[in-house]
């Protein structure tokens, strides 16, 4: 199979892309070449069997989500994406990419299935951001949708063009909605969630950390390597098993800052806390205070979707990785 990940220079789209040659399958079929497109040019993986093309490009350009689909992949991972924070900062870019960026590769889909019958499986990535108030402390498979930041917008302007695609039969399409995702590897990006990795990535690295929020705010999370094999196990499922509800809200751990602290402290000690540095920001606060706290995901994990066992796990994995030079 041929597959397609845009966003492929992020860190999840490298995960992926090292999950998927590493394994040479893409669910049931062997992997036979990929694509890697992102705004800058994604590295190209060592190892390989299948044939690889690499691309800098801007889905939103005239013309690119035709060329990126040419070569006609089976699955397309869209993972690019204007983070949270950025998305609320810079309105017309959060819209331009989060929203056009996917409009224009689904349109081109339809032009493709239109003129030879092309229907590729589609994985999107969506968020948590899409729920917002009223929330109960335990939000079902049935909550509805009320973002109240122009991220969550915009990424359910995209679980619903998807939907509507797949049920015109133009292509066959599962939206994802992914934890958040902890603990992020690397430098601090604009997401407004970027503290919760901050708060364990910098103490634990030797660097102070800034805590916007209270220690009681609670939040839903997942590790890299779950979000990755939450990718990973889409591909390989019938998504006719979705029926007209093509999004999943995915499983994840519900944990309070303080118990991020706790988990922080258990590996790097009072040190590491003592790095932690509280300074109230009011504006992100208000929007994260309009993110769920906590899900109920059993149509994921019916399909077969799995969580991380605990936050202490999620911060051993990071701290296994950090060793490890990964």
């Amino acid at each position: 199979m041929h597959a397609l990940i845009l966003g492929a220079a992020g860190m999840i789209g490298r995960r992926l892309t090292k999950a998927l040659v590493a394994s040479g399958t893409v669910g049931d079929h062997p992997l036979d070449a990929l694509t890697l497109i992102d705004v800058v040019q994604p590295d190209a993986p060592a190892g390989c069997a299948g044939t690889v093309r690499t691309e800098a490009a801007d889905l939103t350009a005239p013309g690119a989500a035709d060329t990126a689909i040419a070569g006609r992949p089976g699955i397309v991972f869209h993972l690019a994406a204007v983070v949270s924070g950025e998305a609320e900062a810079n309105l017309e870019l959060g819209y331009r990419v989060n929203l056009d960026g996917t409009r224009l590769l689904l349109d081109a889909i339809r032009r493709a299935h239109a003129a030879d019958g092309y229907r590729p499986k589609v994985v999107f990535t969506s968020s948590l951001a899409v729920f917002g108030p009223p929330l109960p402390p335990v939000i079902g498979d049935d909550w509805i949708v009320t973002p109240a930041s122009s991220y969550g917008t915009q990424k359910a302007m995209g679980e619903l063009l998807l939907a509507d695609y797949s049920r015109r039969g133009f292509l066959d399409g599962i939206s994802l909605r992914l934890p958040t995702i902890c603990v992020r590897p690397g430098k601090p990006n604009k997401a407004v969630s970027g503290f919760f990795s901050g708060i364990i990535r910098e103490p634990l690295a030797g660097r102070p950390a800034i805590l916007p929020v209270p220690d009681t705010v609670r939040h839903w999370f997942a590790s890299p390597s779950a979000a990755t094999g939450f990718l990973l196990h889409a591909a390989g499922l019938d998504f006719g098993r979705l029926g007209l509800r093509r999004s999943l809200t995915l499983p994840g751990v519900s944990a309070t800052v303080a118990e991020e602290i706790e988990a922080l402290r258990k590996v790097g000690g009072d040190k590491a806390v003592a790095l932690i540095r509280r300074d109230p920001d009011d504006a992100v606060a208000r929007i994260i205070e309009t993110w769920p706290e906590a899900f109920a995901t059993d149509r994921a994990r019916a399909l077969g979707f799995t969580a991380d066992a605990s936050f202490d796990a999620i911060v051993a994995e990071h701290v296994a990785e950090f060793q490890a030079g990964a």
